[in-house]
């Protein structure tokens, strides 16, 4: 249902066509109706709703509130002023807009009950994000045009409480399953397919439903993740294109197919960082084998036309470096793929996903701060995290990235630092949003608000105007929470500022460069265009050169002399001379440094450095030791 992206097919209800191939006697079918409704309202304006507008405002939710409860002005009128105007400054023309759209809902589903035929055991609805309320107004006709038909529903909107609550307020909804429904859906389809007298008994026994028992909710626990990834059925999209070909809208966006490699995060169950809300209560991260993961990859795009390839996973297996990835380059891909990784990787397995046109990734950079991120859990630092942008900008990878602040814990200090990093890097991708932390559930922060000093805890001011509820209901159903800290101190201006500041950089766009070239005589030439009041070229020697090389890895100073003497045995290297000219490439805006004495080089290597620096990196770089301070031979100045 609406507001299903039009560009990507439903993977999960894709594996569940696919899991009841083993029952050939269930017909099965997936229907597309978001397609229908965006060529009611234009596929501009569908997609303009599905992802321009701020998803936490409801506005899709919101459309379709008077088909599901019926009128409610003074709740619009509510709703519209204080969430769209006040909070959201939706411009007038786009509220209109919005209203003209929501005219068209009851119209979209009078026809969608009509021409199609819902006299059927079952009906199943995927609902996240904004799909709930639709899908109820849909669901809700059906079962009163016919009451035989089986209702469920599922997805992220039903996992856990969330789906308990909802099976209790909606009795037209039979069951729901919570969690991964792989297995649980097709068992589902089997205690149904018994006689009446024994499908209550039958039902019991399927871990991780909700369903209605002579009138009362039921709920059988937790659900049993797939343990075997390999296990899974390839998706079915055959409904999906179809129904593309069938709808103006939809063939006015390029589609994307969704494959999935994992489930689960291995740094979430290592560190669950503290704002994330994602898994539910399956957080232990499972994968395919590179064989099968490849294997239905070739099937997958020989089989539908598509533009790009997306990855549903919240991070990538670090083993697929060695496997995968190189299968990939060997695959014949439509377009770029896309993939979410951890931010601390290395140049080489950087180098490694551009060659396997894996040109776009999420890598969880959510700060450059060092202490905001320890505070957050995300186990890498803002050295690094910069490094890695660095790397992305070199290979032509995009990377999706965010820069957020009020983390309980934080300080003006972190963003003194992040406002005076950001003028520095403007020839990386600045980050695509800034904005305030989101308690989720299921995040740390949810479970256990007050060891990290938040309080008050409550679902978001805009639920009570999509459901009329209140108290621990509405608590019940909610995903998104607001709440106080314990402390009287609030976001700073200072972490405003710097977020101002971002966005700023962003929206400008100037195309700064800072660009290493090798020389013929082993130095090299830095071409700089970040700054007017800034050298635009600059030489250096060979000796520097090697400073350069080993710092376009974060290094400490040991590291930086250690690499000095690997590369020239038969000389003596100075440790305060070497820190001096480290330094001075940092008041030149070359290098970053932190507090623990670490050093990175901010320029993109080009031409011949870029290959002698991954098979440094594949093979790991000089490690840091002790290094005592010598001067026992002069050496040709470290400085440009």
């Amino acid at each position: 249902m609406p507001w299903g992206a039009l560009e990507r097919p439903a993977l999960g209800i894709s594996l569940l066509k696919s899991g009841l191939q083993s029952r050939p006697e269930v017909a099965c079918e997936a229907r597309y109706l978001n397609m229908r409704f965006a060529d009611v309202i234009g596929a501009q304006r569908y997609q303009w709703i599905t992802h321009e507008l701020p998803h936490v405002a409801f506005a899709g939710e919101w459309l379709f509130t008077e088909s599901l409860y019926g009128s409610d002005p003074e709740r619009d009128r509510a709703y519209l002023a204080g969430v769209l105007r006040r909070t959201w400054k939706i411009a007038e023309s786009e509220l209109a807009a919005l209203k003209q759209a929501r005219r068209e809902t009851e119209g979209f589903l009078e026809r969608m009950l009509e021409e199609y035929d819902w006299n059927v055991n079952l009906v199943g609805f995927t609902s996240t994000f904004e799909q709930n309320v639709a899908s109820l107004a849909l669901a809700m006709r059906i079962k009163q045009r016919f009451p035989e038909t089986l209702i469920a529903f599922g997805g992220a909107n039903w996992e856990s409480d969330m789906g308990a609550e909802l099976h209790r307020l909606f009795s037209f909804v039979d069951l729901c399953c919570s969690g991964e429904a792989d297995a649980s859906f097709v068992q589902v389809v089997d205690a149904l397919r018994a006689p009446q007298r024994e499908r209550a008994a039958r039902l019991r026994k399927v871990r991780g439903i909700v369903f209605r028992d002579g009138g009362q909710s039921v709920s059988t626990g937790p659900g049993v993740p797939v343990e075997e990834m390999d296990a899974l059925p390839v998706p079915s999209y055959d409904e999906y294109f179809g129904s593309r070909q069938q709808s103006a809208a939809a063939m006015e966006v390029a589609p994307v197919l969704l494959f999935e490699a994992s489930r689960g995060c291995w740094w979430g169950a290592k560190s669950h960082c503290t704002f994330c809300g994602l898994n539910g209560n399956s957080m232990r991260y499972r994968s395919k084998s590179a064989p099968r993961l490849v294997r239905e990859l070739g099937e997958l795009i020989g089989r539908w036309p598509c533009h790009s390839l997306e990855a549903v996973d919240n991070i990538l297996d670090m083993h697929y470096f060695d496997s995968v990835l190189p299968a990939l380059e060997r695959l014949d891909l439509p377009g770029p793929i896309f993939f979410e990784v951890k931010a601390n990787l290395r140049r080489h397995h950087v180098a490694a996903l551009k060659r396997a046109n894996i040109l776009r990734i999420q890598p969880g950079i959510e700060s450059l701060s060092d202490h905001v991120l320890k505070l957050m859990r995300k186990g890498t630092t803002a050295l690094r995290n910069v490094q890695l942008l660095k790397w992305a900008r070199e290979y032509g990878i995009s990377v999706d990235w965010n820069l957020l602040y009020g983390f309980p814990g934080e300080t003006d200090e972190d963003y003194r630092k992040i406002i005076a990093l950001l003028p520095r890097i403007t020839h990386l991708q600045m980050p695509g949003a800034c904005g305030a932390i989101r308690l989720d559930r299921f995040s740390p922060y949810f479970v256990a608000p007050e060891e990290f000093g938040l309080r008050s805890v409550r679902p978001l001011d805009v639920y009570r105007y999509i459901y009329p509820l209140a108290g621990a209901r509405l608590e019940r159903i909610a995903y998104y929470f607001d709440f106080d800290y314990a402390s009287p101190l609030q976001p700073s201006a200072t972490a405003l500022e710097a977020a101002r500041l971002a966005d700023s950089l962003r929206e400008i766009g100037n195309g700064a460069a800072l660009q290493a070239l090798p020389c013929r005589d082993g130095g090299i030439h830095l071409r700089d265009t970040r700054a007017r009041d800034r050298a635009a070229e600059r030489r250096f020697s060979n000796y520097e050169r090697c400073i350069l090389e080993r710092i376009d890895e974060v290094a400490s100073l040991g590291q930086v002399v250690a690499a000095l003497r690997d590369r020239f045995p038969d000389l003596a290297f100075d440790a305060q001379r070497v820190h001096r000219f480290l330094d001075e490439l940092v008041s030149l805006d070359i290098a970053l440094t932190d507090d623990a004495g670490n050093f990175l080089g901010l320029a993109l290597m080009t031409g011949s450095l870029r290959p002698t620096l991954e098979r440094s990196s594949r093979r790991g770089n000089a490690k840091e030791r002790t290094i005592p301070i010598v001067a026992q031979r002069p050496l040709p100045a470290l400085h440009g």
